[in-house]
């Protein structure tokens, strides 16, 4: 089917009314795209941003407001498009005005548009990440880890994935065992397999990051009795603690700061005495915080590393 995309410019004053509207016309689905909110949202340092990819923050917070919807290529499609143009009308005549854009995608085009930003990406001295529709002609002495990251974190390309990646290369003795805990597409603990671990934990909170990755474990050839992947919260939940098991060589979590300390408590209890514990997702704002918190829980900061706004850090567990 071919798709119809409107592209709705107005001013950001104007985009809830342009949104109201257009929802009144019965446009279901918006994507909304205003560089002052994403500017302000950037600005508050709060966890919830921690994860937007850095050169897609940029561009999205440059430009002209505006709300993009996509109508079928079909009668239906005809019928809504006319109730917009008629919304807009309204719009108009209150004084507010609205520059429309128009083109068209095919189904399958519009589905694939944002495989176009994941390319394989060489981390560290030892992993070249790719994706399924990709291929690397001479990955050299590289371990490939072929990664459909789907709605799951965890492709490769933020600086959190790619410190965390190199962390773990240098740390890693064969035979270990890890736990990933915040796992997204499974990069962590898929990249720990390659490189020698001999099982692997990992944990989400999302049922969907919990599928992806188990997908993506197979994929790579992990056997599946070499690894787990648990849904639930490690920091709430003592049964799932329980069933993750303790006495891990190493555990990597690459998530925001608030999560890592709800749970340093949680790495205490799962790696063995002299174990690993790598950190990454950490802004500058919240170093120091995560660090020290880190530390008191018997942790000894023995590697650190920092890229842009972003750290990641290695600690032994006194024993």
């Amino acid at each position: 089917m071919d798709w119809k995309e409107l592209k709705l410019y107005t001013s950001h004053e104007n985009m809830e009314d342009l949104s109201a509207a257009l929802i009144s016309a019965g446009v279901s689905g918006l994507v909304i795209n205003d560089p002052e909110d994403i500017r302000e949202f950037a600005e508050e340092k709060n966890s919830s941003w921690d994860y937007i990819d850095d050169e897609l923050l940029k561009e999205a917070a440059s430009g002209e407001p505006y709300i993009t919807v996509y109508l079928p290529g079909s009668e239906d499609g005809a019928v809504q498009y006319e109730a917009i143009t008629e919304a807009l009308a309204r719009l108009k005549s209150l004084g507010i005005f609205v520059r429309t854009e128009t083109g068209s995608i095919r189904e399958e085009d519009w589905a694939n548009e944002w495989k176009k930003y994941f390319k394989p990406q060489p981390v560290g001295k030892r992993l070249v990440i790719k994706p399924t529709w990709e291929t690397v002609s001479d990955p050299g002495e590289r371990e490939i880890i072929e990664l459909d990251p789907e709605s799951s974190f965890g492709t490769g390309r933020h600086h959190t994935t790619q410190l965390c990646l190199e962390l773990l290369e240098e740390n890693i003795a064969p035979g270990d065992k890890i736990a990933d805990l915040g796992c997204g597409s499974g990069i962590i603990f898929i990249s720990a397999m390659k490189l020698g671990c001999s099982y692997a934990a990992g944990v989400d909170i999302s049922e969907d990051a919990v599928k992806i990755s188990r997908k993506n474990a197979l994929q790579n050839g992990i056997a599946d009795d070499k690894f787990d992947v648990y849904l639930g919260d490690v920091a709430t939940d003592p049964l799932l603690r329980e069933k993750v098991g303790k006495g891990f060589d190493i555990v990597a979590a690459n998530i925001v700061a608030d999560v890592l300390l709800a749970m340093k408590d949680v790495f205490a209890q799962i790696i063995r005495p002299d174990g690993k514990l790598i950190l990454s997702g950490i802004i500058d704002e919240r170093v120091d915080e995560v660090l020290s918190a880190v530390k008191e829980r018997g942790f000894t900061l023995t590697r650190q590393l920092h890229r842009d706004i972003w750290n990641a850090a290695v600690f032994v567990k006194v024993g």
